[in-house]
Formats: C-alpha cells, sequence, structure tokens
C-alpha cells in the first residue's frame, strides 16, 4: 500500500490480488480488456488501484460468482442503460435451475453411497415394494451404528451385496411363508413350544443364516426379544396378527432351549 501527495491510499497489483484473493494474472487481464484499470500510476509506472477501483474490483467478483460473462459484467457496470434488476432475475433463474440440477444429483449419490454402505442393491422404491410401507430408510441407518463393527453385519454385507431384486423377491416369499406358518399355529391355538411353532423358529433361524449371517440358537433368542422391546418391530408382527410378536418370541426361545 502506498500514499500519494494527495494522501489517497493506493495499492499495487501484487497487494490487491493478495487482499482480494483475485491472481495478478487475471487483474492483468481485467486491465487489459478494460474491465478494471487502475486509475493511477506510479512514478516508475507500475499500476495503482485506488479505493474506487477495490470497490468495483468486489462488483466484478460478484457478477462472476453469479455466472456473467466478461463481456456481461461490462455493460453491467458501464451502461447506463444497463437492466441490472433484470439481468440479476435472469442469472437467478439459471443459478436455481443448476440447484435443481445439483439436488437430483446429490440424490443420486446418496443412492448410490447408500447402496454401496448398506450392501443392498436396490433403490428405496424397490426395497418398499417389497418390503411394504414400514420400509425406513433410517432403519438401515439405526441398524449400521448398532451393529456395523459386528461380524455378523460384516457377513451380512458381503452376501446382500451381491443379490438381484429376483434374490430380494426369493427372500420375502420364504419370509412370507414362515410367517404364515406361525400364524397358522398361533390360531389353531398351538402353545409357542409346540412342534409346528419350534419348526417354524427354526426355519426362521436358518433363514438368517441361509441369506444373512451365521444366527446360533442363543443369538437368535436375543434377536427375537426384540421383537417384543422395540414398538418398531411388534408392530410388524402384530400387523400380521394380533399377539404373534411375543408368540414368535416364545417360540424362538423355546427352539434355542432344545438344542
Amino acid at each position: 500500500m502506498t500514499e500519494t501527495a494527495r494522501a489517497t491510499t493506493t495499492w499495487t497489483v501484487g497487494q490487491v490480488a493478495e487482499r482480494s484473493g483475485v491472481t495478478v494474472r487475471t487483474l492483468h487481464h481485467y486491465d487489459e480488456i478494460g474491465l478494471l484499470r487502475p486509475s493511477r500510476r506510479s512514478a516508475s509506472g507500475y499500476r495503482l488501484y485506488t479505493d474506487e477501483d477495490l470497490v468495483r474490483l468486489q462488483h466484478v467478483v460478484v457478477y462472476r460468482r453469479l455466472g456473467f460473462s466478461l463481456e456481461e459484467v461490462a455493460v453491467l457496470l458501464d451502461d447506463p442503460e444497463a437492466d441490472v434488476a433484470a439481468h440479476l432475475r435472469r442469472q437467478r433463474a439459471a443459478v436455481m435451475s443448476r440447484l435443481d440440477e445439483l439436488a437430483e444429483l446429490v440424490t443420486a449419490i446418496d443412492r448410490a453411497l447408500e447402496a454401496e454402505v448398506s450392501g443392498i442393491q436396490l433403490t428405496p422404491e424397490e426395497q418398499r415394494e417389497l418390503f411394504g410401507d414400514d420400509f425406513k430408510e433410517e432403519y438401515q441407518t439405526e441398524a449400521r451404528e448398532r451393529w456395523g463393527d459386528t461380524d455378523a453385519w460384516r457377513q451380512s454385507q458381503q452376501r446382500t451385496s451381491q443379490y438381484t431384486k429376483a434374490d430380494w423377491q426369493e427372500i420375502k416369499a420364504e419370509g412370507d411363508e414362515i410367517n404364515a406358518r406361525f400364524v397358522e399355529a398361533l390360531q389353531t391355538g398351538e402353545p409357542a413350544d409346540s412342534p409346528a411353532a419350534v419348526d417354524a423358529a427354526e426355519a426362521h433361524r436358518q433363514h438368517i443364516t441361509r441369506w444373512f449371517y451365521d444366527c446360533p440358537a442363543e443369538m437368535h433368542a436375543c434377536i427375537s426379544d426384540m421383537y417384543v422391546s422395540d414398538p418398531r418391530f411388534t408392530k410388524t408382527y402384530e400387523d400380521i396378527a394380533v399377539g404373534l410378536a411375543q408368540y414368535v418370541r416364545d417360540a424362538v426361545h423355546a427352539n434355542a432351549a432344545r438344542r
């Protein structure tokens, strides 16, 4: 920063570049095309920028960030007939359009990331199609936070990452068939420790082991406790048949006890 005879503060091109974040090369280019010419020169002929020049540079930087071309910036700054508001409205519309495109891109990236992290190669829509309206994406996040460090979680991720939509349809059909066996046993009055109920519980355990992760009987019993302790699991079973959550839990424990 230098001082002229009239005590006007001025800056060299290097000082302006450091102060504004605009490169020296860019400032030279603005000078060459007449967009921002330093108002003063030193005795040695060096360019010197005044306060007014820095204010103009701020306007240039703002308009450039808004996406205006250098030619448009020159018009906005120098043409007294320029309709600045109209230019800004058009640019705002263009920026909003890009925001919509970027939002769609972020959504696509999030879906790809979720598929990569969760290991489930289905879109949220496909997951709801298969698993119903009770499917919630936040359940996957919660499961990852609770069990992400376990061997069972890692084994499940490795397996499910290979599954196609047809595989998930088969998994869903098999799970529905097991639930139907539980419902039949419940509604025909079979106790939870009856052969029919316990066999259904064993089929449920093998279903988990076959498709997701190794599930010993003791682990299966611990998992089944959530069917009555977690309202979300309880609702899933109670929506199928009243009393089913407790019945499945008791049948799983009976199966674990007989092994």
